[in-house]
């Protein structure tokens, strides 16, 4: 073996465990990534949300986004886009979807929380966002949010953001890919 190829063979010995520990460390820093910035929903499901409820809480405006991916082609949208709430209470939102295709999809919302520091004190206690939805052609729901916001919210915040982005994460086989993409194309011919 020439002295490269020694050389490069002692690199990929080291890279190798290197890049595996470096995979196992990206769910503790992805952790923390999305507890400093709110991002891609990591709002946790809370356990012990009854010690946060308060008869004394403050005013707070919570505000509701949704976007569609852009391949996903649901209708998708709060029921409420802006609600007047009180911190140490729990609060019930819907957002209401519409499978608008001819065939059964499944879906993911994510969700993610404005300004990044309120998302320690967002408490859902229950989401559409925790399970996949599933819709068959044309059907609608209302899919629920309940949450509480804790009354440990800094006072400076007075204002939240939650924001919902909608995926599809339908599982499709080769036969009904190549079908959607023949009625694609012979739709555009005519």
């Amino acid at each position: 073996m020439n002295p490269e190829a020694k050389k490069t063979l002692r690199r990929l010995i080291i890279a190798v465990p290197l890049m595996f520990a470096f995979g196992f460390a990206l769910v503790p820093l992805y952790d923390v990534f999305c507890e400093v910035t709110g991002i891609n929903g990591k709002v946790f499901q809370s356990e012990n949300a009854e010690k946060l409820l308060t008869d004394q809480g403050r005013p707070l405006g919570l505000q509701f986004i949704s976007t569609n991916n852009e391949n996903m082609p649901w209708t998708f949208e709060p029921s409420e886009e802006v609600m007047t709430i009180s911190t140490g209470q729990y609060y019930t939102a819907t957002f209401y979807v519409k499978n608008t295709t001819d065939r059964k999809m499944t879906a993911q919302a994510v969700p993610s929380v404005a300004p990044s520091n309120a998302a320690a004190h967002l408490k859902k206690l229950e989401c559409f966002c925790f399970e996949q939805q599933e819709l068959a052609p044309g059907e609608e729901a209302l899919l629920p949010v309940k949450l509480l916001v804790s009354d440990e919210l800094p006072n400076a915040i007075e204002n939240i953001i939650l924001s919902y982005t909608i995926f599809d994460i339908t599982e499709y086989d080769d036969e009904a890919i190549a079908h959607h993409d023949h009625d694609t194309n012979h739709d555009m011919e005519h």
